[in-house]
């Protein structure tokens, strides 16, 4: 796919919000929780629809979208902090459900008359929830279920109607509720994975007190998505470029299903892929799929783009320029295109998006730790109307849209992989000669993974060439003075946070053994065993 830093600006004004669906959704209300997505996707899971909206977002805009629910998100202030970020008050007279998180119940507690203070103890970590009410919220909740909690203030007063449903040895509001208006709050976080019930919790808010159908599927989205294409495009092409990870390839799938030969696919091979990757692709999309694939090699062009450049943050981009560059002429040449698809994902939408900036100060909440593969968009004279029916998805809704429609697992489970490609895997500067002995070694690495049947446990799985080091080594009698590799595996759930994998012994050790063995110019192996954070899961 083309992508920016920021979303493509389109032309097509009906593309610039979401149409208001009739499927039943919950509307999440953001106040700068690390945690907002993670709830979006457990109300997910539940098979209802749900959308994020930044927490200036007003009570007339929110109830466009007919909501079932509301959720307040946590958030890192304190309600009484300066310029701490308030919701609307009219969201009260609403009449919808509403299920305040953490910070999201201290300001419900707050703006309906009751009394938020520090407390004075925190709570951080996993605490056990005695249930004083197991109805409604709680209901299926096991008394004495670890929830995790992360706070520092505590509700002292609730306000009118209000009362508890659970509290634990430091907060004795830990759940509290007014069933009579629908309102209820937790101190703890149920969308993480470590609140045991927190799934069960968020169910019965979804279906029990929001009255929820179950109608956000796989195959509704399809079949949604597909009428939604064509009534789009018509009877015009569009452009799509692949890039052979699942997001691409699940649009190509996608629009092919909808659309037919109209579309053309576009592979830009930039020299940095893995080994016999470029040449793969393009024939299993051609030959077996039997979807058109224009397949542009410009190795050299990129190669020679990168010779002397050792600063990751300026490989990224002058590869992402490029790209675009590319792009354009290849595309005016197979033009004319009307319509430009790109696999923008939901994530995507919400990071681009302003619900990061504050209103008050009009900067950025979130720090930027790197740019996106392609920076800088497309050149203002390149004109077109984008299709992007991903961008309501996250990654594990991409996932099974595309083994519905029936991509082979080797697409659908394919490992993230960075725009730039080995690129950024080769610290220092790019030559041949590195990008040969990474792709050997890479090789090897992918090869006894799935040969241990670990490659599906493992979220990432890689190597990094440091060939600015050299290290002493002894082959076949004779000493040898060439350059490390190191190995880096890790699981996460969705790349924001991410811990090195326990690995076997047996095979670190027989990756190390083949790799230094059969890859000419590496003596020696070693691994990485940082998690997200502190580190990054990328070197670069």
């Amino acid at each position: 796919m083309v992508s920016t830093s920021q979303p493509i600006p389109s032309t097509d004004p009906s593309t610039q919000s979401e149409k208001v669906s009739d499927r039943p959704m919950i509307a999440i209300v953001d106040f700068g929780s690390q945690y907002s997505e993670l709830i979006a996707r457990r109300i997910r899971e539940t098979q209802v629809y749900s959308e994020v909206m930044p927490y200036y977002t007003s009570a007339e805009e929110i109830a466009k979208f007919r909501p079932r629910g509301i959720i307040l998100s946590g958030g890192p202030n304190s309600v009484y902090a300066p310029n701490a970020p308030h919701c609307d008050p009219g969201i009260w007279d609403l009449g919808i459900p509403i299920l305040g998180v953490c910070y999201g119940m201290q300001l419900m507690v707050q703006q309906l008359g009751g009394r938020v203070e520090q407390a004075d103890r925190g709570e951080y970590g996993k605490a056990s929830l005695t249930i004083d009410d197991p109805t409604d919220l709680l209901t299926n909740v096991d008394d004495g279920a670890v929830m995790w909690m992360s706070h520092g203030d505590s509700v002292l007063e609730m306000p009118a109607g209000f009362t508890v449903l659970a509290h634990t040895a430091n907060t004795p509001c830990a759940a509290i509720a007014n069933p009579e208006r629908n309102f209820y709050g937790v101190q703890f976080h149920p969308e993480v994975v470590h609140s045991i019930g927190g799934k069960a919790l968020i169910r019965n808010f979804v279906y029990h007190i929001c009255e929820c159908e179950p109608t956000w599927t796989t195959e509704s989205f399809i079949e949604e998505s597909i009428r939604e294409i064509r009534s789009q495009v018509g009877e015009k092409r569009v452009l799509l470029a692949l890039s052979g990870g699942v997001d691409s390839s699940t649009l190509a799938f996608l629009l092919h299903r909808a659309i037919g030969d109209r579309l053309t696919c576009m592979f830009i091979d930039q020299g940095f892929m893995r080994k016999g990757e470029p040449e793969r692709l393009v024939k299993l999309f051609k030959e077996q799929f039997h979807i058109p694939v224009e397949y542009i090699n410009a190795s050299d062009r990129f190669l020679n783009l990168m010779e002397g450049i050792i600063e990751p943050e300026r490989k990224r981009k002058l590869i992402g320029y490029e790209f675009i560059k590319v792009f354009e002429e290849e595309s005016r040449r197979l033009g004319p295109f009307d319509y430009l698809a790109q696999g923008t994902l939901y994530p995507d939408v919400i990071e681009s998006a302003d619900t990061n900036i504050d209103p008050a100060t009009g900067k950025r909440i979130a720090v930027k730790i790197k740019s996106h593969h392609n920076v800088g968009g497309l050149p203002p004279d390149l004109r077109f109307v984008l299709v992007e029916p991903l961008r309501k998805l996250f990654k594990d809704e991409v996932r099974k849209v595309g083994t519905v429609l029936g991509l082979p697992a080797e697409i659908v489970k394919r490992q993230p992989f960075p725009g730039p490609g080995l690129a950024i895997r080769i610290i220092g500067e790019i030559t041949p000669e590195r990008l040969e002995m990474l792709r050997d070694a890479d090789l090897i690495l992918r090869q006894e993974i799935n040969r241990s049947g670990m490659y599906n446990e493992l979220w990432q799985a890689f190597a990094v060439l440091l060939p600015t080091v050299r290290s002493v080594g002894v082959m076949g009698d004779a000493r040898t003075y060439a350059h490390p590799v190191v190995l880096r595996f890790v699981t996460s759930e969705d790349g924001m946070t991410a811990d090195w994998a326990k690995v076997p012994y047996e095979l670190i050790g027989t990756i190390a053994n083949r790799i230094v063995n059969e890859v000419p110019g590496i003596n020696r192996v070693v691994m990485d065993v940082t998690s997200k954070p502190p580190g990054t899961i990328e070197w670069e």
